[in-house]
C-alpha cells in the first residue's frame, strides 16, 4: 500500500517538474475555475491531516493547511510532496491496522467514525487519483501534455478503456 501510495504521490511530482508557476495557477478553466495547483494542495492537505492526527489517534481532516504558496509555486507543491512521501515513509506495515478515529464535515456538521490507518491512507490514495482526474482535465484544457497516460485513472480502470482514449 505504502510503495502504491508513493508512486501515485511521485506521477504529482513529475507533472510539477514538467509545468510552469502560470500552468500551475491557472484558474480560468471553466466550470469550476479551480486550478492544478488548488487540487494539489487539496491532495496533500488531506495526507497531512492524517499524519497530523497519527499521535493522538484523531484523524480531521476539516483541520486543512490550505498553504496558498503550495497551491501557486511548483516548487512549493513539490516541498509539500516530499514532505508527505517522508512522512509516509515513517508508516510501518503492522500500523495499518491500528484503530484511529477520523473526524470530517459531510455536509451538516462534524462527524466522527473509527477508521485504521490502512482505511485512510487508502480512503486518501482514491481521493488523490480522483482529484488527478480533474487535473487531467485542466491540463487536457490547457494544451498541457500529461506526464503519462496512467496520471488520475484508477488502477482498476481495464487497460482497454485506457487504450480507446489515447
Amino acid at each position: 500500500m505504502i510503495e502504491a501510495i508513493e508512486q501515485n504521490l511521485q506521477k504529482g511530482i513529475v507533472l510539477l517538474q514538467n509545468i510552469n508557476d502560470s500552468q500551475y495557477s491557472d484558474t480560468s478553466i471553466a466550470p469550476y475555475h479551480s486550478s492544478i495547483g488548488s487540487h494539489i494542495r487539496h491532495v496533500l492537505d488531506v495526507f497531512s491531516c492524517i499524519f497530523n492526527g497519527l499521535d493522538n489517534n484523531l484523524i480531521d481532516l476539516t483541520k486543512r493547511e490550505r498553504n496558498e504558496l503550495a497551491e501557486t509555486k511548483t516548487s512549493a507543491g513539490i516541498v509539500y510532496f516530499e514532505s508527505i512521501k517522508e512522512q509516509l515513509k515513517k508508516i510501518k506495515k503492522e500500523d495499518l491496522d491500528k484503530k484511529i478515529r477520523v473526524t470530517d464535515n459531510l455536509g451538516l456538521g462534524n462527524e466522527t467514525v473509527n477508521y485504521t490507518i490502512g482505511a485512510t491512507l487508502m480512503q486518501a490514495q482514491s481521493h488523490a487519483i480522483h482529484h488527478y482526474a480533474s487535473v487531467g482535465y485542466l491540463i487536457h484544457q490547457l494544451n498541457i501534455k500529461l506526464p503519462d497516460n496512467n496520471f488520475g485513472f484508477n488502477p482498476s480502470t481495464p487497460k482497454k478503456s485506457l487504450a480507446k482514449l489515447f
